[in-house]
C-alpha cells in the first residue's frame, strides 16, 4: 500500500510540477498517437465505407481480413515493422528505425483496421433504404456518402475513440520500433516499463496516472463531441 500510496503522491507532484522530461514524454506521447490516429481515420473512413456499401465478390474476404487485424498483437506489427525499417530492409535507406515516425507508423497499422471495421459495421447498420432514398432525390455519390457518415455520426466517433484507445495505450510496437530512447523515443507507455523493469514502482504508478488522465481528457473531449446533441 506504501508504493501504491508514493506512487499517487509523485502522480500528482509530477502533474503539478512542470517536469520537463515528463512533459516532454507526455507530449510525445499525444502527438504520436495522436497523428497515428488522425492518419488511420483517413485511411479506415473510406476503406470501411467501401466494405460496407461496396458489392464485390471478395467483399467478405477483406472484411474478414480486416476483422482479423483488429486483434493484431502489437509485438507482431513492431516487427513486422522493424523487418522493413532495419538498414538491410527494403525502407532502410530511409532511417526512420528508432524514431517517432517509425512509432507512428506502427501504431497506423495497430488503429487502422480498428477504425475500418468499426466504419464498416456502423454503415452496415443504417437503413438500406436510407441510401436508395438519398439517391433518388438526387444525391450525388460524394453526398449520399457525406449523408450517411452525418447519420452514422456516433457510432463513428466511437470507432475513432477505439482507435486511439488502441494505440495511446499500446507499448510492444513502441518499444521495439522506438528503442525506448530518452529525450527522443520515449513514450508513458515504454517509460512505465522501463521503470517498472528498475523497481522503480512509484514513478511506473505515478506515470500510469499520467496516461490514464491523459486518456480520459481524450476521450472526454470526443465524447462530449459524440453527445453534445
Amino acid at each position: 500500500m506504501d508504493v501504491i500510496w508514493q506512487g499517487l503522491v509523485q502522480a500528482v507532484q509530477m502533474l503539478f510540477s512542470g517536469d520537463p522530461e515528463v512533459l516532454q514524454i507526455t507530449l510525445l506521447s499525444l502527438e504520436v498517437s495522436g497523428l497515428a490516429t488522425l492518419i488511420s481515420l483517413v485511411i479506415g473512413l473510406p476503406l470501411g465505407s467501401l466494405l460496407a456499401l461496396g458489392k464485390f465478390r471478395s467483399r467478405r474476404f477483406w472484411l474478414s481480413l480486416v476483422n482479423t487485424g483488429m486483434a493484431l498483437p502489437p509485438v507482431v506489427v513492431g516487427l513486422g515493422v522493424s523487418l522493413f525499417l532495419w538498414r538491410s530492409g527494403p525502407l532502410g535507406d530511409l532511417r526512420l528505425m528508432y524514431t517517432p515516425a517509425a512509432i507512428v507508423i506502427a501504431q497506423v497499422i495497430i488503429a487502422a483496421p480498428v477504425v475500418t471495421g468499426l466504419t464498416a459495421a456502423a454503415l452496415q447498420q443504417l437503413n438500406p433504404r436510407l441510401r436508395l432514398q438519398l439517391m433518388g432525390l438526387g444525391a450525388s455519390r460524394g453526398q449520399v456518402l457525406v449523408l450517411l457518415w452525418k447519420e452514422a455520426r456516433l457510432p463513428l466517433l466511437a470507432a475513432l475513440m477505439a482507435g486511439f484507445g488502441s494505440v495511446i495505450s499500446e507499448v510492444g510496437a513502441s518499444m521495439m520500433v522506438g528503442g525506448n530512447l530518452r529525450g527522443q523515443t520515449r513514450v508513458l507507455t515504454t517509460a512505465i516499463v522501463l521503470e517498472t523493469g528498475m523497481g522503480e514502482f512509484a514513478t511506473a504508478i505515478a506515470l500510469s496516472v499520467l496516461l490514464l488522465v491523459l486518456a480520459f481528457l481524450v476521450n472526454l473531449g470526443l465524447t462530449w463531441i459524440q453527445q453534445r446533441n
